[in-house]
């Protein structure tokens, strides 16, 4: 099983999201910064740590929003989606390395992977 961190960066109302590449897993599929632990790693560490490397905005988990296992055909998962929020020293643009802002209202809009639904509806009744 592979662990993976995810960082659902919140800011003004609004959430740090990007799109998949073409080729690839997942092709096409809107996502949040995110990725595998590196040994002795915690999901939360993870996140921040790849949010940084992804987006190049510095974050802090705040809390665990979700906690869930999912298997694709490419793989079983243990997934925890981390709320973050941008450190005191970030500086929040309209683009970070093509993620964008999106408001919640459309997050339910967009097409995540199916892993990551569950999510979306719970964020989505936060309204």
């Amino acid at each position: 099983m592979i662990h993976v961190g995810v960082a659902v960066v919140e800011y003004r109302g609004k959430y740090l999201v990007g799109m998949r590449a073409a080729e690839g897993t997942l092709p096409g599929a809107a996502e949040f910064p995110g990725g595998k632990c590196r040994e002795g790693e915690s999901a939360a560490q993870a996140a921040c740590r790849e949010c940084l490397e992804e987006t190049g905005l510095e974050v802090i988990a705040v809390d665990l929003l979700m906690h869930r296992q999912f298997t694709y055909p490419h793989g079983a998962f243990d997934l925890q989606f981390w709320l973050c929020r941008p450190s005191p020293r970030a500086v929040c643009g309209d683009d970070h390395q093509g993620f964008k802002w999106v408001p919640l209202v459309d997050l339910a809009k967009l097409e995540f992977p199916e892993a990551n639904r569950p999510l979306i509806a719970a964020l989505s009744q936060k309204r």
